[in-house]
């Protein structure tokens, strides 16, 4: 990317300010929240009737209420409106310190506002979901190794289960956005941080305060009715459902939060010559994703919201014996459900077509053709959620425009993949572990993209539907595509934020037992679910048991894979070898800026004169 300087210089730090901030952290946060939770269970015995049948229901969703608002309180995130109500003007001094400046590893363990900490701390927070939804994982196929198995009985299996679906979800969508559109994004567009930087780091720290109610589900009898949460099910479940739900609200204010964030920033604060048709792809990607979510999401926080009521004051919006109806959550939750499988794909699909250029040592191929396929998926998106509604006997008489529209989506994915495999074309192919994880993206999305395909056919779905062949699919899509896109960004864009490389033996070591590990994993799931299996049993047939045996071993397999990875982030990070501030030789402007990046990225705005892809085909690729 061709660039000149103007003269926007930066601020001169302040040396102090703060205030009480200095005494709020992560450990404060906890304090705080478990206060919080505590006054929400204990003050509803002065205030509600205790003998009413929903006084648990409103004890566990005003504890949840209270660890929120505590730990948000005990972390910092509230000082901002707490000294606008008295009055305080925020000085520069505690700008600075509110962005970390001068406190070392201290600053990631604190409310911080500079995108680069949030980027990392996002980075931190996915993979210790992912690891706590992978175990999970792991102990649903341990107890699927045989028929009959009885590694733990049925409600905890299901509750595993429900967990492991939703923890996932939460995971993909932070794994790319989180650290990625915090870190590079602003950086990419020329800007100096986010347009809200406090608004930023409370996007972070609600994710945390999410998910402690979320695991708590485990501990106080759990959920059994699914990730999807059907009603009227989930109006009849124990209170591990009120906690859920408030995780859910929880995350959702996360996600509007950091929508609005990314949306504002990318549209007002590109830096001069930054026009829209000079963007690099992972900031459309960024836009276009934001946006999707911005619409998709606050369905669910809306879904939840009407659960919580019909469980502890009285509603009926789910139940059909006072006139409500399930049929209204399922609209709802797949409002919400299908548009969110594209929130978490086009970020990541973003940062592999960066990684595809860069080490093709080629332009984008079909730039525009690329944003217009990204902006088409994330249209489509929003009129396909009846397709999950195919069997339950909703409104049959548009099974034809829906099945049209699921179809027609694949038009767009398809020029994605074409974009992507038009750029590798005839590339001058430079073959290190980013690009590696970008080939095991394309292999694994021809088949979960296909398979989609025939599940969007009403006469095959209602055969599917209920089968291992439908978690087979979306399996491709999350873990063979989504994820295997997050780890590839993780090893591009490694250098960048820690100045070291990550180990390229450990990384191909990584991406070999995942890759192997999906094939076999998922490939055995297609096969028994063409069989007949169906999905979400904690027993089967012993026709089965062979494919589940077979499963098992790729599911393990893939864990080993991602620990080989976890242990290559922790070891490079420490002692790593030394990258250099460009080590891909790239031209997006987060690569022409010092390593470590300083505080406000750049001494003077960059003046934008091309696109960031003016690759030579000359040009070789640098070892």
């Amino acid at each position: 990317m061709t660039a000149t300087i103007d003269l926007q210089k930066s601020h001169s730090p302040a040396t102090n300010g703060g205030g009480f901030l200095r005494r709020l952290n992560f450990g404060t946060g906890i304090i705080f929240g478990i206060i919080g939770a505590l006054l929400g269970y204990f003050l509803p015995h002065h205030f509600f009737d205790n003998q009413g049948s929903a006084f648990a229901d409103q004890c566990t969703v005003i504890s949840a209420v209270g660890w929120v608002i505590g730990f948000w309180f005990g972390i910092g995130a509230l000082a901002g409106p707490f000294k606008w109500f008295l009055g305080w003007d925020q000085t520069h001094a505690d700008e600075m310190y509110l962005a970390g400046k001068d406190q070392g590893k201290k600053r990631y363990w604190k409310y911080c506002t500079d995108h680069k900490v949030v980027g990392v701390q996002y980075l931190v927070l996915a993979m210790v979901l992912l690891g706590a939804g992978g175990i999970l994982a792991m102990l649903i196929r341990t107890d699927l190794i045989s028929p009959g198995s009885h590694f733990v009985n049925q409600q905890v299996y299901n509750s595993f289960l429900s967990l492991h679906g939703m923890l996932m979800i939460i995971s993909l969508i932070i794994a790319v956005a989180g650290p990625w559109g915090n870190f590079v994004m602003p950086i990419q567009c020329g800007a100096r941080d986010m347009a809200f930087p406090r608004l930023n780091a409370l996007s972070l720290w609600t994710v945390v305060a999410a998910a402690v109610p979320l695991l708590t589900t485990l501990f106080i009898g759990g959920i059994q009715d699914g990730w999807t949460t059907y009603a009227p099910i989930s109006i009849q479940t124990g209170i591990g459902m009120n906690t859920f739900a408030i995780a859910i609200i929880t995350f959702v204010i996360s996600t509007t939060v950091a929508g609005v964030n990314t949306v504002c920033t990318i549209m007002t604060m590109r830096t001069t010559g930054m026009s829209l048709d000079r963007l690099p792809i992972f900031t459309w990607a960024s836009l276009i994703g934001g946006a999707l979510g911005l619409y998709a999401m606050p369905f669910f926080a809306t879904a939840m919201t009407m659960t919580i009521l019909d469980r502890s004051a009285g509603t009926s919006f789910f139940s059909a014996d006072s006139g409500g109806t399930g049929w209204l959550w399922e609209n709802m939750f797949w409002l919400m459900g299908h548009p969110e499988v594209y929130v978490i794909l086009i970020p990541a699909v973003g940062a592999l077509l960066e990684i595809a250029t860069v080490f093709s040592r080629k332009p984008l191929f079909s730039y525009k053709t690329a944003i217009g396929g990204m902006a088409g998926i994330a249209g489509l998106s929003i009129l396909v959620w009846a397709h999950h509604m195919f069997t339950t006997g909703w409104a049959p008489q548009l099974g034809g425009p829906f099945m049209l529209t699921t179809e027609l989506i694949s038009i767009p994915t398809g020029i994605i993949f074409l974009v992507a495999v038009g750029t590798i074309w005839r590339g001058n192919l430079w073959m290190k572990t980013p690009m590696i994880w970008l080939m095991g993206f394309i292999a694994n999305f021809i088949i979960g993209g296909v398979t989609g395909i025939y599940l969007s056919d009403i006469p095959v779905d209602n055969t599917m539907h209920g089968t291992m062949f439908v978690v087979a699919h979306f399996h491709y899509v999350f873990v063979g595509s989504v994820l295997f896109g997050a780890i590839g960004a993780v090893y591009f864009w490694f250098p960048k934020i820690s100045g070291r490389f990550l180990d390229e033996k450990m990384g191909r070591i990584s991406f070999w037992l995942a890759f192997i590990g999906v094939q076999v994993t998922f490939l055995a799931m297609f096969v028994s679910g063409l069989r007949g299996m169906p999905r979400r049993y904690a027993s089967y047939q012993a026709i089965f048991e062979h494919t589940n045996v077979i499963s098992t071993i790729g599911a393990y397999t893939i864990m080993a894979g991602m620990l080989v990875s976890l242990a290559n982030i922790i070891l490079s990070w420490r002692s790593g070898e030394p990258s250099g501030p460009n080590p891909w030789h790239s031209k997006t402007l987060e690569w022409l800026v010092p390593t470590p990046v300083p505080l406000e990225n750049f001494e003077v705005l960059p003046v934008i004169e091309s696109d960031p892809y003016t690759y030579g085909e000359k040009e070789g690729a640098r070892a």
